[in-house]
Order: structure tokens, then C-alpha cells, then sequence
């Protein structure tokens, strides 16, 4: 006996329970989808800030100790001229680096002349910055350039307090590892926003030696930048730096991007626990939906139940005859949720929608992708809480004396 195909023609008996359940699976199978396009594409564009619009790379390399206790001793905490060569040819053996970048950051006060306020520096090479950019940000604005080693890049907040164009001239002050003051005077190639509220108003881009010339510090950095030809070997490639640095004599920390972007995280952690919230309540719709479809053709079908019996179904036989059409009935409800999903990301994704999320400062389009592996996890979980929500009436229903259920009315 064909189940699927008995399963299908008693779901078409009842036509109006059946498309309305049908039809509260689909809703619940299309938002959940849809806020799940809508994740994917967050994660995606999160991730590629934080590795190319913060310039954090894939992994970070620090003497070990540098967060505890590197601002009350920063020297002991800085890789020297021959730590780097030593470190880069560590990091040569993995094969699959496409970049080591040097970097140093520093604190101090931006002049103008007449006022100054207080900057958060990041000396890097121009030539490293364009690869941790990536091609993606190539044309954004703030890249340094090598052709100007005084030239540095203000963030649109800090610049405008010092009331700052591109072509003017600045001062930079800060205190040298010895704890001297030492100035230097710099020229305002660029400006951009680094799309954070709370970092727009004082960060800058130096180039590597001029920051090194600032903290009389000429050849030092204090952690290394690695970028990677994949992000998917992130996990990877930390382990094997880790052990190559490790045998070269470095007692060094080296810790991913993800580990570093703390806005990353929290977003990730906000939107994972609002999915899961989302989540529980349309499965919460679908196991009371099918229950209650299934439930009522059980007790409208119990007198079939009592004559298959009769002629020798036996009750696990009954079972898996509902089973499967609760089955059929939440396969079919997921396979027009997924019409309807694709139907309402084309109209979303063309709507051209943008707003400005929390902790930024430019609007970003809203956009909605699709998660293939979520798709498949939630169409595999709905598909078991339909078939075991349907389970009890059915087990009830084939337990009845085979008299009783012929003499239901």
C-alpha cells in the first residue's frame, strides 16, 4: 500500500483545512526563511567590515601580554626590526598567506594650529593597507599613498572638529617609548567615515614610519596583521602560526578577526538569539496546526480506521498511514513557503530599501539572501515536528477496539 499516495488523496478531501494548514505552515516557513536571507546577508557584510573596513585581517599576531600590561611597558611588548624578519619568515611557511602587514597604533593630540583634540592613530603601511582593503573597498576613500610619507587619512569626525580638508596641514603629538613629547607636522591627504559612531571623531591612518618616527620607534610595530586567501582557513591557518611561532622562539597570542571585532559578536549574538525566538514561536504554529488538522481527521475517520483494521491494516500500519500524510501536508506548506520566500526577497532586494543601523553613521541597503544550509535545516525540522505532533492522535486512534471504531459515529 501506497502511503504517500492515500496520504494525498485524504488531504484532498478536506481542501479548505488542508490549504489553511497549508497555508500557516507556509507564512511560518517564509518568515523564518526570510529573516534567516536577511542574517546571512548581515553576517556577510559584518564580516567583511571587520576584516577590510577595520583593516583587522584574519588573524592577529601580539607579544603575549601586550592587552595586560603593554601600556605601562610598551617596549617590552614590541616586535623589533629583527623579531619581524624572524616572525615573517615563520609565518612564510603556511601557505596559504597572502599578506603580513606590520602595524603600530598610537595615542596622542591633533593640532591645527589653534586647537587640538585628542587622536587614535594607526601606523601601517600604504602598500599593506591597499591588500587589507581588499578590491571590494579600493575606490573607498582613506587610503593612504606611498608617494606621500607625511600623508595621513582623518576620519570625517575628527577632521571636522578640527575644521580639516584634504590638502591641509596638521601637527601630531605624542609621547615617544621614553615618555618624551615629540611633534611632527603632517599633511591631510584624505578623509572618510569609519562607520562607527563611537570611533568617527578621532581616528586617523598614518603610514608605518612616520608612526615609528613619532614613538622614536624605527623599525618596531607592536602586533602583526596576517591576511589570508581564504577566510574559511582562518581556524586553520591560527593553529599552524601558532606552532611555527612557537618553535621559532615566540611567545606570542594570535587571535582571529571574529575574536577582535566585538561589534561582530554582538550582533551576531543579538540576531542568533532573535532567529531562535522567531524560530520557536513558528514551530509553536506549525506542530498546533498540523496537531490540530491531524487530530480532526482522525476523529472524522475513525470508522475507515475501524474497517482497515478489520481487513488486517495493522495499528502500526495506521500510524505510518497519518504519519505520512502529515508529512505530505508539512512538505507541501514548506514548498509554497519557499515560493513565497523567493517571491518577497525579489520584491525586498528591488524595493531598494536602506536604513542606518545601530553604532553607525551611513545607511546601509536592506537586503535579503538565502541561507541554503538553514533552508535545508529548517525544512528537515519542520518535516519531524509535523510527523511526531501527529503521532499521539494517531497511536489513540488505532488502539481503539476495531467494534468501537466501527461503531463510531
Amino acid at each position: 500500500m501506497n502511503n504517500f499516495s492515500i496520504g494525498l488523496r485524504n488531504l484532498a478531501r478536506n481542501r479548505r483545512r488542508s490549504a489553511v494548514t497549508v497555508l500557516a505552515i507556509a507564512v511560518g516557513f517564509a518568515a523564518v526563511l526570510l529573516f534567516a536571507g536577511y542574517t546571512h546577508n548581515v553576517y556577510a557584510g559584518l564580516q567583511a567590515q571587520a576584516i577590510h573596513g577595520e583593516l583587522l585581517g584574519h588573524l592577529t599576531i601580539t607579544k603575549h601580554g601586550l592587552e595586560t600590561a603593554g601600556r605601562l611597558n610598551p617596549a617590552k611588548f614590541l616586535f623589533s626590526a629583527v623579531d619581524l624578519e624572524r616572525a615573517r619568515a615563520a609565518i612564510g611557511t603556511y601557505p596559504h598567506v597572502a599578506r603580513i602587514a606590520p602595524r603600530l597604533l598610537l595615542y596622542g593630540l591633533a593640532s591645527n594650529g589653534r586647537a587640538s583634540t585628542i587622536f587614535l592613530g594607526e601606523g601601517v603601511d600604504p602598500q599593506d593597507m591597499a591588500v587589507l582593503r581588499g578590491p571590494r573597498m579600493a575606490e573607498v576613500s582613506g587610503a593612504l599613498d606611498p608617494r606621500r610619507p607625511n600623508g595621513v587619512t582623518l576620519s570625517q569626525g575628527l577632521a571636522n572638529i578640527l575644521h580639516l580638508k584634504a590638502g591641509a596641514g596638521a601637527a601630531m603629538l605624542v609621547s615617544t617609548l621614553e615618555g618624551q613629547a615629540n611633534a611632527l607636522d603632517v599633511d591631510v591627504i584624505d578623509t572618510f567615515s569609519t562607520g562607527n559612531a563611537a570611533t568617527n571623531d578621532k581616528f586617523a591612518f598614518v603610514p608605518l614610519a612616520l608612526a615609528q618616527g613619532l614613538y622614536d620607534a624605527e623599525g618596531y610595530a607592536d602586533r602583526i596583521t596576517v591576511v589570508l586567501d581564504d577566510v574559511d582557513r582562518t581556524g586553520e591557518a591560527r593553529g599552524a602560526l601558532s606552532a611555527s611561532l612557537a618553535q621559532a622562539g615566540f611567545d606570542v597570542d594570535v587571535r582571529t578577526w571574529e575574536e577582535l571585532s566585538v561589534f561582530y559578536r554582538q550582533v551576531r549574538g543579538l540576531f542568533d538569539m532573535i532567529f531562535a525566538f522567531i524560530f520557536a514561536i513558528v514551530f509553536i504554529v506549525v506542530v498546533m496546526s498540523v496537531a490540530n488538522a491531524m487530530s480532526m481527521s482522525v476523529v472524522e475517520r475513525t470508522r475507515e480506521i475501524g474497517t482497515l483494521r478489520a481487513i488486517g491494516l495493522r495499528r502500526r500500519g495506521v500510524v505510518r498511514l497519518f504519519a505520512a500524510e502529515a508529512l505530505l501536508l508539512v512538505a507541501i506548506g514548506c514548498v509554497a513557503g519557499l515560493l513565497l520566500t523567493l517571491a518577497a526577497r525579489a520584491g525586498i532586494n528591488a524595493a531598494d530599501i536602506t536604513y542606518v543601523p545601530p553604532n553607525s553613521t551611513d545607511p546601509v541597503p536592506l537586503t535579503v539572501g538565502f541561507d541554503v544550509r538553514r533552508c535545508l535545516q529548517i525544512t528537515l525540522l519542520m518535516c519531524v515536528l509535523g510527523v511526531v505532533a501527529t503521532l499521539f492522535p494517531a497511536r489513540n486512534a488505532a488502539r481503539q477496539p476495531i467494534i468501537n471504531a466501527l461503531g463510531h459515529v
